[in-house]
């Protein structure tokens, strides 16, 4: 009877197949794009195990086993790297990850549809400026000499500091540009989301005699709720994967006691000084500590709430 049940599902299954063979096709393109870019070069984290030698390619290299992995937890560099890293991620998490969700908020309450499309455009256009043209107007507003904002903060302060290389404002510039880069286009999924609210909720809330507030608190969020925490999820989960390329751009030799991070180290270490087997040793122990922050706070959201990614 097993046997028959199988023959039968696996015949259906082929059936479906044959009958749908033009969206498999198509999903064929995304997952061998998938196997060859993502999970091909896989291979390649064994050379954080070895002493790796170009000469004696990947496989002829001797191994090594742990040695840089407790060469970079040992090192010197290690609290600073650690301190900035989580640093960072955890600022720019705590002061980004609720300024998308307040601003679709207030976008959804706007009664004014044309406002409401400009106000929309407008920030949403940051997104779309490279690294190198933003970090080209950071250091020009922020130039002591010249810059708009710092003479603006200048002739409230009556201080003429150069906050590029000043190490303590590096990662509140870092953050707060980056909110402003990234505030409207992270909204997007927001307003999506609270577009599919149901009106009549909206409606019963009125007929309560809820005002503005009360609708968002207790319509709104409620709605968007699991959204908020899907979304959280993967950004706790990349706390540790802080992009080298803006850090690197802002970086010089005055603000590196607060602007080097593990990316920023690697890249110096993988590209710069040639020492493959260290870098590839110190970007797994991040990947494997997002990877576990991920597992943790997906767990934990399953079990506060009903809404994870797995």
């Amino acid at each position: 009877m097993t046997l028959a049940s199988g023959k039968r599902t696996n015949q259906m299954r082929g059936k479906r197949i044959k009958k749908h063979w033009q969206l498999y096709l198509l999903f064929l393109v995304p997952l061998a794009s998938v196997l060859i870019f993502s999970y091909g070069p896989m291979y390649g984290i064994v050379i954080a195990f070895k002493n790796y030698v170009v000469s004696d390619s990947i496989w002829g290299s001797k191994w090594a086993g742990l040695k840089h992995f407790r060469e970079f937890i040992g090192s010197y560099n290690f609290p600073r790297l650690m301190k900035n890293t989580v640093g960072i991620s955890i600022y720019g998490l705590l002061a980004g990850f609720p300024v998308p969700i307040i601003f679709a908020l207030l976008i959804n309450e706007c009664p004014n549809v044309r406002f409401k499309k400009t106000v929309q455009m407008v920030t949403y256009a940051p997104h779309f400026i490279s690294t190198v043209v933003m970090v080209s107007l950071i250091v020009m507003f922020l130039n002591p000499r010249s810059g708009i904002l710092a003479k603006a903060i200048t002739s409230m302060t009556g201080q003429r500091i150069d906050y590029i290389s000043a190490p303590k404002f590096f990662k509140t510039i870092y953050v707060w540009s980056g909110v402003w880069q990234s505030m409207g286009f992270s909204a997007v999924i927001y307003i999506a989301a609270l577009a599919g609210v149901d009106a009549s909720l909206h409606e019963a809330a009125v007929v309560d005699g809820a005002s503005k507030l009360q609708k968002i608190c207790h319509v709104d969020l409620p709605s968007i709720m699991p959204t908020i925490v899907i979304l959280f999820i993967l950004s706790f989960g990349s706390v540790m994967s802080v992009g080298y390329e803006k850090i690197y751009l802002m970086q010089n030799q005055l603000n590196m006691a607060t602007s080097d991070v593990i990316s920023t180290f690697v890249y110096r270490m993988g590209l710069l000084q040639a020492q493959y087997s260290f870098s590839a040793a110190v970007g797994l122990f991040n990947s494997v500590i997002n990877a576990a922050l991920l597992v943790i706070v997906n767990q934990i959201a399953r079990r506060v709430g009903e809404t994870s990614l797995w």
